[in-house]
Parts: structure tokens; C-alpha cells; sequence
């Protein structure tokens, strides 16, 4: 495994609407680097989704971790997120910073522009499923129990889309779901619903830490990135 190095980063938002935090982790070394856009759940970008960065970094990429909340009033942030999410899930501000963070991260030095992912959890799964969609250029992306857009045949110009999900979760359907479209629209998939699993089971931070389905959902990306994005 690599050495690493980690540091903050501002990001420009969308729209010149001032900076964004993010936690860039990558090797050591000149690259060029695969990359991947980590993105937060609910709570933020937080000691577990920089760690998941320095993981993603350990296996060879440049992972940068975006903070949508940052420089922001959470509650107001929050009320953007519901509203896109039920009325613009794909064409809302947040996934606007999310692409612009997305250009970032192609103009970064030892960073290939042309092998870059996306990975979320809950929310951010959402959003990333969202990126796979609209980001013109993302090699591939994974999805970690979070809900579909609106129209769902949107995915027919999606990239190759990768979900895990719990048996015992509201987004359990979207996995079956999603599945669906992904299989009709012939856009390559690996979509896995773990059984006797709750809502946030990757997250080390959570009640219960699921660690049997973390560790098979982690070498599933693994092979599904290595795949798609190397």
C-alpha cells in the first residue's frame, strides 16, 4: 500500500457562489492518479468519510472528499437538498458543486482527467447516482443506499453504476428498481441488497457497523472501479 498525504482544499462552487471545503487524499508520488469524488452523508464530511478518502487513496487514487455544507447555514442546506431531491434531482445546486468540484478534481496536477469515479453514501448516494448521470466524462460511480431520480429512465445515459443496500431500508425497492432500468438500458451494474442489513451499514461511525457487508462491498467496488475506471 502507499504512502499517503492529505490535505484541506477550497473548491469553487457553482455559479462563482464563493469556496467549498474538501479533504483531498492521495499516494505520494507524481501520478498521474486515477480520481474519485467521495460524498457525505447527512452528517457532513466527517472523521468516517475522511477516512473512507484515505482508503480510497491507499488503493492509488486521488479522493476528494467534498463538504456541502460548508460555509453554509445546515438548515438552509438542508431545505436545498429536500427540495432538489423531490423537485430538480437533476438540475439542483448541489449537484451543481458537485460537478464543479468534479472539474476541480480533472484540472488537479497527477490527477487523470479520464479515469474518475464517484462514490456516496445515503445522500450522497443520491448524489452520486445524480453525477453518473450528468457528469460528462465520470467512468463510473457507486451508490451506497440512496434514493433514485426522478424521471428513473434518466439512467439510460448514466455510466457504469455500482449499489449496495440494505434488506431493511426505505431504499431497499430503489435497489430493485434501479436494477430494473440498468438492466433495460443495457448500462453495466452491479447492484447488491445485503440481507439482515440496516440503513448506514458502511458507516464505522453507526449502530450497527455491519463489517461482513462493509468488507464485501468494499472489494466489490474495488473489482467494479478497477474495472471501469483503471
Amino acid at each position: 500500500m502507499p504512502q499517503i498525504e492529505s490535505s484541506t482544499v477550497v473548491v469553487p462552487r457553482a455559479n462563482n457562489k464563493g469556496g467549498m471545503d474538501t479533504f483531498l487524499a492521495k499516494p505520494e508520488g507524481a501520478g498521474p492518479f486515477p480520481g474519485m469524488i467521495v460524498i457525505h452523508e447527512i452528517f457532513g464530511l466527517n472523521d468516517n468519510i475522511r477516512q473512507i478518502s484515505r482508503e480510497f487513496a491507499g488503493q492509488g487514487y486521488a479522493a476528494l472528499a467534498v463538504d456541502l455544507f460548508s460555509n453554509r447555514n445546515r438548515a438552509l442546506c438542508m431545505m436545498q437538498i429536500f427540495y432538489g431531491m423531490m423537485f430538480r434531482p437533476l438540475n439542483n445546486s448541489m449537484l451543481d458543486d458537485l460537478n464543479s468540484a468534479f472539474d476541480f478534481l480533472k484540472q488537479t496536477p497527477d490527477v487523470d482527467a479520464n479515469r474518475i469515479g464517484a462514490v456516496g453514501f445515503c445522500m450522497g448516494g443520491a448524489y452520486a447516482l445524480q453525477m453518473a448521470i450528468t457528469a460528462k466524462g465520470m467512468k463510473a460511480a457507486s451508490v451506497f443506499y440512496g434514493a433514485n431520480p426522478k424521471p428513473l429512465d434518466a439512467v439510460a445515459q448514466a455510466c457504469p453504476v455500482m449499489g449496495s443496500y440494505p434488506d431493511k431500508d426505505f431504499t431497499t425497492q430503489a435497489a430493485r428498481d434501479l436494477e430494473a432500468k440498468l438492466e433495460n438500458y443495457n448500462v453495466p451494474h452491479d447492484i447488491k441488497i445485503y440481507e439482515n442489513t440496516q440503513h448506514s451499514f458502511y458507516s464505522q461511525q453507526r449502530t450497527p457497523f455491519e463489517v461482513e457487508a462493509s468488507k464485501d462491498a468494499w472489494q466489490r467496488m474495488l473489482k467494479f472501479f478497477g474495472e471501469h475506471i483503471n
